[in-house]
């Protein structure tokens, strides 16, 4: 890491405090493509642009708002990212998670990440939901490569259990009682996500490749930052909405409006399922 990553990280968490009334943060949430209208219910919101905080990259992909929306959600204190950043838009892997060292610094010790994927499982379909259970990291970086910062946390991190059992378990309990009061079934997956670069959507041999692997669904985000949230502590719930089979022998052409038009009708479902959770989950 950088020389000034950890003074950065501290001046950027400073400026957001001074803003927010000295709020005691408890939940971190990522929302990915086609789902950041979830920030609209956070109560009392302070909203900040990414651009207006010092040491920040700015959000640059169509569906992504670029603001941290800061308040309560069903009674928490949340600061939820409204869009992300992402390796491929010519970040550095440390630049990427720079954010979730903020969130870090500010309080917050659990961190729900959301994603859209594209399912490589037979037994999925389009506009279900992933609860990740673990990942392929194909990046070919890493955000803890480079200099130490003890601060930030331990120079070999472990990854055993990134993805809480315990989240997970309690996710699903709140899917089975949604399916129930809905009269039918919230379609809730749980699998390995395998996390590339992009921005290209891979061509049908390297699906065929991922899915051999043990990978359940691909995306472009997200691995870098459960790296940084397990390497600082944090306990993570992962969701992908699955916006398109990725099948490589029945591959079709995909573009990125369609991915955000099965993300924005997954919504309802998604929201429900993330707002109960943030309302019942543990620290």
């Amino acid at each position: 890491m950088e020389p000034n990553y950890v003074q950065h990280i501290l001046e950027a968490a400073q400026w957001i405090s001074d803003r927010i009334d000295r709020r005691t943060l408890e939940f971190g949430l990522v929302l990915g493509s086609g789902l950041g209208d979830l920030a609209g219910q956070v109560e009392d919101p302070v909203v900040l642009p990414y651009d207006a905080i010092p040491h920040f990259p700015v959000s640059t992909v169509e569906g992504h708002a670029g603001q941290f929306v800061i308040g309560r959600l069903e009674g928490r204190q949340v600061i939820v990212m409204q869009g992300r950043f992402h390796y491929y838009e010519g970040y550095s892997m440390k630049k990427v998670v720079f954010p979730i060292y903020v969130m870090k610094q500010l309080g917050v010790r659990s961190l729900l990440i959301t994603n859209a994927a594209g399912g490589m499982n037979r037994g999925f379909q389009a506009g279900d939901l992933m609860l990740i259970s673990d990942h392929l990291n194909l990046t070919g970086d890493n955000p803890l490569i480079g200099i130490h910062h003890p601060e930030l946390g331990v120079r070999f991190s472990d990854m055993s259990q990134a993805y809480s059992r315990e989240y997970r378990a309690l996710a699903r309990r709140i899917a089975d009682r949604m399916s129930a009061e809905r009269g039918e079934a919230v379609r809730l997956q749980e699998g390995v996500y395998a996390g590339i670069t992009g921005p290209n959507y891979l061509p049908p041999v390297e699906l065929t490749m991922l899915a051999k692997l043990g990978g359940d669904a691909v995306g472009m985000s997200t691995v870098g930052e459960v790296i940084a949230a397990s390497h600082a502590g944090l306990r993570v719930l992962g969701i992908s909405c699955i916006t398109d089979m990725a099948i490589g022998e029945e591959l079709e052409p995909l573009t990125h409006e369609q991915v955000v038009a099965v993300a924005n009708r997954t919504r309802p479902v998604f929201i429900e399922l993330v707002k109960r959770f943030v309302a019942e989950a543990p620290h």
